[in-house]
């Protein structure tokens, strides 16, 4: 019995000035509640202070999406965790646009499975 579905997402090779920017990343997390129909309930951030990254939740209905910015790594983590079925959400394009992501790496879990799909999708080439 499937009870819900969990993306794991990390992007690579990023800008790293837009990974210091709590506004942009703010952007694409209401972007993907807005392209999937999902709605927040309330959420937390913080911005690490300097040259460091951004650290967001926001609690859905459906349950949660987070995100976890590293600057001077040049990559940023997703998670998002929706308790019924939902489209996918094209990470690899939006990413490749919004943070100049050169990699994304997806994996979605089937919760209440034991069925693991990883998507591996380079980036711009």
């Amino acid at each position: 019995m499937i009870v819900g579905t969990e993306w794991l997402i990390e992007a690579s090779g990023c800008d790293a000035a837009s990974l210091r920017d709590e506004s942009l990343i703010r952007g694409v997390l209401k972007s993907v509640i807005a392209d999937l129909g999902l709605k927040a309930v309330g959420s937390v951030w913080h911005k690490f202070p300097g040259e460091a990254g951004v650290t967001g939740m926001i609690a859905l209905t459906e349950s949660h999406l987070a995100c976890h910015t590293y600057p001077e790594h040049g990559i940023a983590t997703f998670n998002l965790y929706c308790c019924r079925s939902r489209p996918e959400w094209n990470w690899n394009e939006r990413l490749v646009e919004l943070l100049e992501a050169t990699n994304v790496n997806v994996c979605k879990i089937e919760r209440g499975s034991s069925e693991v799909q990883t998507a591996t999708a380079g980036g711009a080439e």
